[in-house]
């Protein structure tokens, strides 16, 4: 009996051991036709990011095999999510698209994300919402239709440590604000902004709350009611070619070159 509780419990051993082998691994794989109990490998990719998160290291990444809707999700570590090609797209009607909370010395980038707040009735309540990082990047993205009251933010960062937030070549439009930094406990974050246009965001494009918490952006397009708000101390450089349609004037306008 000693001898066959011993195979017993190697047995079990055998089967557990390769299932945690595949619960933490540095690349993971969703697809619209995956199942979120699969080990999000490139053959048994998961369907949803919060599936595969769990299913990936720190420091790993979630790639995208083919388009679909993958839901949304709350990041707590370092992680990239990458859609290079298909369209992966997040849709949040009542709740937060992406959260961020991550350790302060943690880097998160989301590249190739169609976050949508979804319809006027439902909407969502902020498109990426960043509690906590030490930097986050965000490439190729469209975030849109966040309109919630209170809320309604395309990017907001709210971390209570010092984030560095980095936004290039994305769209973000029909949201109350584009991006903002405040709403929160927020400490000398900074945001930097290239190539990206910020579009009919009823508010403002860019609303910079908060003494130590500052923006530098070039090569920007603000179209929209007001480009830009500076508040309670915060500021705002811009180089000479954004486009400002309205709002306040930068706190420094540095020259091209």
């Amino acid at each position: 009996m000693r001898v066959l509780g011993r195979l017993l419990a190697a047995a079990t051993l055998f089967l557990i051991f390769p299932m945690a082998a595949h619960a933490q691994a540095t690349r993971t794989w969703v697809s619209g036709v995956g199942d979120d109990v699969n080990p999000c490998s490139r053959t048994a990719p998961c369907k949803t990011f919060a599936g595969a998160i769990s299913k990936t290291a720190a420091g790993g990444a979630i790639n995208i095999i083919d388009p679909g809707g993958y839901g949304t999700v709350t990041i707590t570590k370092s992680m990239t999510i990458r859609a290079d090609g298909p369209e992966a797209g997040v849709l949040s009607s009542s709740t937060n698209g992406i959260i961020i909370n991550a350790l302060p010395t943690d880097r998160v980038v989301l590249e190739g994300l169609d976050i949508d707040g979804g319809s006027p009735s439902s909407p969502g309540l902020n498109g990426v919402r960043i509690l906590a990082a030490g930097e986050v990047i965000i490439n190729d993205c469209v975030i849109r239709n966040f309109v919630q009251a209170s809320n309604g933010v395309g990017i907001v960062v709210q971390s209570s440590t010092k984030t560095r937030v980095t936004i290039q070549n994305s769209l973000i439009n029909n949201n109350l604000y584009g991006i903002r930094i405040g709403g929160g406990s927020v400490n000398n974050s900074h945001i930097k902004m290239f190539n990206t246009s910020i579009i009919a965001n009823s508010v403002a494009g860019l609303s910079v709350s908060g003494a130590g918490n500052d923006a530098l952006i070039a090569g920007n397009q603000f179209i929209g009611p007001k480009s830009l708000e500076i508040l309670s101390g915060a500021a705002i450089t811009s180089y000479g070619n954004n486009v400002l349609t309205s709002g306040d004037a930068p706190t420094t306008v540095l020259p091209l070159g």
